[in-house]
């Protein structure tokens, strides 16, 4: 086996440079996402500590789906500068091989899906329901009747008053609560009846209580309220099969499934995400092996261009596979395990073959 001393310097080396795309990629996302919220803002009266706190609970939804990347980035950089170096050279000749001095970055890659899926995700998961929190509370300080109803959350329900679509724009305690709410009532012959704005909503039992209310029908008009009910047929567990998503953290994945599965809805997501999180460990571990496949070429034999592009493109297509793949689970076309850990477990085969290719012959 390696030494303690050779493999922590390798370990460190690989962290260091992965840590530092990570990083510098986090900063550069929430330069260009600081610019995009400064102008959608406009002429809003929002102070500059609200937005930067807006950007910073941003920030780790964004860069969750950047780990595979920074890991595949700062192995090649990783490998490439210790071949540049001739460190590894001088490894071979003391007799450690390939395999031996790619095991600290693989056994720190498996490190990082594990507390990126134990830690970072769920940690993600309640800065994005923040953020989501302080965004509505921005967009919703209206200036005119009836805000747009663009993009936010959807939800369609019956119950006895007819049918309704709500729209909100943000969310909290699992869909229970809502801000910029607008709600639409439909007749039994499908015509609008009735339009609703709220500044916020909470859901009771076989009611939304809505807060600071605009109601406007064909027969009265224009008219305002401090509160105003809507009857739902909707539970708190289809609100948040509904209205969670991405916001769900690992922790709370198997009690949204049991739920889902209770109430009838569909759970495949859920059961994707779930088997996603848990794949994640192989999928960085498979961006290693693609990494240590390409990288390994001794600098004086040429061809590091073609090489550095062609693991590059190696593991963006794995990244794709892997999408492609969980789309197909979400549809319920593939089983949610195939999906999640197919892609991730072709990809570390597929680096240990050519690793055993070319080291092995």
């Amino acid at each position: 086996m390696i030494g303690r001393t050779l493999g922590v310097y390798f370990g460190r080396r690989f962290i260091t440079s992965v840590l530092g795309i990570f990083v510098g990629c986090a900063f550069l996302i929430m330069l260009i996402d600081f610019l995009e919220m400064s102008r959608r803002v406009g002429e809003r009266d929002v102070d500059s500590l609200t937005l930067l706190l807006l950007i910073f609970y941003r920030v780790p939804f964004f860069t969750e789906q950047l780990l595979p990347f920074a890991v595949l980035f700062g192995a090649i950089g990783t490998f490439l500068t210790l071949s540049r170096r001739l460190e590894l050279v001088v490894a071979r000749a003391a007799g450690i091989s390939a395999w031996q001095f790619i095991a600290p970055a693989c056994l720190l890659a498996m490190l990082l899906g594990v507390l990126s899926t134990t830690v970072y995700d769920p940690l993600s998961a309640d800065f994005k329901e923040r953020a989501n929190r302080i965004e509505a509370e921005i967009f919703n300080r209206q200036t005119g009747l009836f805000a747009s109803t663009i993009g936010g959350f959807w939800i369609r329900q019956q119950s006895v008053d007819g049918q309704a679509v709500i729209q909100a724009a943000a969310k909290a305690n699992g869909g229970r609560e809502l801000s910029g709410v607008n709600v639409f009532l439909f007749g039994d012959d499908g015509k609008l009846i009735e339009r609703i704005e709220a500044r916020s909503a909470t859901l009771e039992e076989g009611a939304w209580r809505l807060n600071d209310v605009r109601v406007l029908t064909p027969e009265t008009g224009l008219q305002a309220y401090d509160t105003y009910m809507v009857a739902t047929n909707l539970t708190p567990n289809q609100i948040e099969d509904t209205l969670q998503g991405d916001t769900v953290s690992f922790w709370h994945l198997p009690a949204a499934i049991e739920a889902a599965g209770r109430v009838g809805f569909g759970a495949e997501r859920y059961r994707l995400q779930y088997q996603s999180l848990l794949a994640r460990p192989v999928l960085l571990l498979a961006m290693v092996l693609i990494a240590a496949s390409v990288s390994l070429r001794v600098f004086r034999f040429g061809g590091i261009g073609q090489t550095i592009l062609g693991g590059v493109a190696a593991g963006f297509l794995l990244y794709v596979f892997t999408k492609l793949a969980e789309d197909l689970g979400e549809a319920g076309i593939v089983h949610p395990i195939i999906a999640a850990w197919f892609p991730a477990v072709v990809g570390a085969l597929m680096g240990v073959l050519i690793l055993l290719h070319r080291e092995d012959g």
